[in-house]
């Protein structure tokens, strides 16, 4: 990245950006998803993260195909330009779903019977959103999540990486996981390094928040010290669910737990403290905006709950 394109993206104002999968809303209407997108800005966020997915079927496959609980193209490019009336840029973040997944399985474990097969087919898969972030005018776009086992491809990414720039104007981004990011290769290619930010924050589930605050100023201070000095910093996923342990096991998404409205609120408490003010951090989505949110919501969404207020109060600042 030149100098001039760094000090541009720098002085942009953070990115405040809250993440929605609409494949998360099961039956729905585009008007009952757009009704979230005007949640999100309600909350003061600046950015929406609209997630879609192709599948494959378990960590050996080489096809890869539009999930049969996506997203059509017409809803984002309805959602698109509803969040952009409503003030929004646009962040297309497409994800690889893994229909069946077998003992220690996830889409970063992916060990593809014929690689040249699957580079293909998910080159066909990110190329496709490519062309509709064009088409939406989206100020973002990510190459690739999570995807460790893969990240070693270096020559495949940096050729994905410029077949994209000849179809998308924006922006470019990879979400790497949180144990896994000083690892990924290509980000010289890309002008954003993004990092989901689910990293452990204690053993204990009855960990204080200053005790959360603490371990996330430690990660900060390796982050900083580890970062590419010519590229933004950006959490493209942080995010803690309303269960007992929450800081502990943040990327835990099967829902099981007691509920823990306060695990959750001190979390994203301890994340702004460390990380609010820092100048080194280009923005941050969080996720997600999903699920029925209230009292006796156990999932990541924030509606109706007390870590909401620590939200709309940094995203207001």
């Amino acid at each position: 990245m030149n100098a001039v394109l760094l000090a541009l993206l720098l002085a942009a104002p953070p990115v405040r950006g809250v993440a929605l999968a609409p494949h998360f809303e099961g039956e729905r209407t585009v008007a009952q998803v757009q009704a979230r997108v005007d949640e999100i800005a309600a909350t003061g966020a600046n950015w929406v993260q609209l997630v879609v997915q192709w599948g494959q079927r378990e960590v050996r496959s080489v096809d890869i195909a539009p999930y049969r609980w996506g997203t059509d193209d017409g809803e984002i490019r309805a959602l698109a330009r509803h969040a952009r009336a409503k003030g929004l840029k646009v962040f297309i973040f497409p994800v690889l779903r893994l229909e069946t997944l077998g003992p220690g399985d996830w889409r970063g474990t992916l060990r593809p019977a014929d690689r040249a097969a699957w580079w293909a087919a998910y080159r066909r898969f990110i190329l496709h959103y490519a062309a509709l972030a064009r088409d939406v005018g989206a100020e973002l776009f990510s190459v690739g999540s999570e995807l460790g086992s893969l990240e070693g491809d270096l020559a495949r990414w940096t050729g994905l990486v410029a077949a994209v720039r000849a179809v998308y104007p924006g922006r470019l981004t990879y979400s790497a996981n949180w144990d896994h990011f000083h690892e990924v290769g290509f980000w010289p290619a890309l002008d954003v390094v993004g990092i989901n930010g689910y990293f452990p924050l204690s053993r204990r589930d009855d960990a204080s928040e200053a005790e959360l605050r603490a371990t996330w100023a430690f990660i900060r201070d390796r982050i900083l010290a580890w970062r590419p000095k010519d590229k933004p910093l950006m959490f493209t996923e942080i995010g803690y669910p309303s269960v007992v342990g929450a800081a502990r096991r943040p990327y835990h998404y099967g829902g099981d737990g007691a509920l823990d409205l306060e695990a959750q609120r001190r979390a994203y408490a301890a994340f702004v403290s460390a990380w609010g003010e820092e100048p080194a951090l280009a923005g941050v989505f969080v996720w997600a905006w999903t699920g029925p949110g209230g009292p006796q919501d156990k999932g990541y969404g924030l509606r109706g709950k007390p870590a909401l207020g620590i939200l709309r109060a940094w995203f207001g600042r």
